[in-house]
């Protein structure tokens, strides 16, 4: 008998052409320049702004009570000030159960992750509040036991991917407009 894929191995395989997409859409920023970089935070601005929001609205503590220590949205918000961006008026998302915000913050930590790499392409000169928040591995360790502790069923885990899917989509297409108005300016 084939043993159960955990909930992270779920989420990861099930959302692998999404997160490919996003990649994708993010690698063509020139994190060097300052410009580049500038497009950058405010592709990455409205999804994160959004979904982390909604997380807040949603309230995971009972879920994931350090959910506080991992929030970013003030660290992003910080550096888009600094490099003289006005504050950014996300658009209102609902969560709406706890399945789909562990999918969300599936999606908002392992950012984090990716953003460690990133960041080592970022002058330091620039702003870097966010991007350089380094992930911590015991959270990210948290994070998939609370995965598999709270999606446990096929329909909790479709949630979950759901929820990561539209994550991942507010992110791609963030880049692809950014890019597209990079490209007019």
């Amino acid at each position: 008998m084939i043993a159960p894929s955990s909930a992270r191995q779920a989420l990861r395989r099930q959302t692998a052409s999404d997160h490919d997409r996003v990649d994708q859409a993010y690698s063509t920023f020139d994190l060097r320049s300052r410009a580049g970089y500038r497009a950058f935070l405010r592709a990455q601005a409205d999804p994160f702004l959004a979904v982390e929001a909604a997380i807040d609205r949603f309230d995971p503590a009972a879920i994931l009570p350090d959910w506080p220590t991992r929030r970013r949205a003030d660290l992003l918000r910080e550096d888009l000030s600094d490099l003289g961006e006005p504050e950014p008026d996300p658009a209102l998302l609902e969560i709406g159960a706890a399945e789909r915000a562990l999918g969300a913050i599936y999606v908002l930590e392992g950012s984090r992750l990716g953003g460690a790499m990133l960041a080592r392409s970022v002058p330091p000169d620039l702003p870097g509040r966010f991007i350089r928040s380094t992930p911590a591995p015991q959270r990210w360790r948290t994070l998939i036991g609370l995965l598999d502790e709270h999606l446990v069923t096929p329909m909790q885990r479709d949630a979950a991917v759901d929820a990561a899917k539209e994550v991942f989509a507010l992110f791609a297409n963030s880049a692809e407009r950014q890019k597209r108005t990079n490209d007019v300016e």
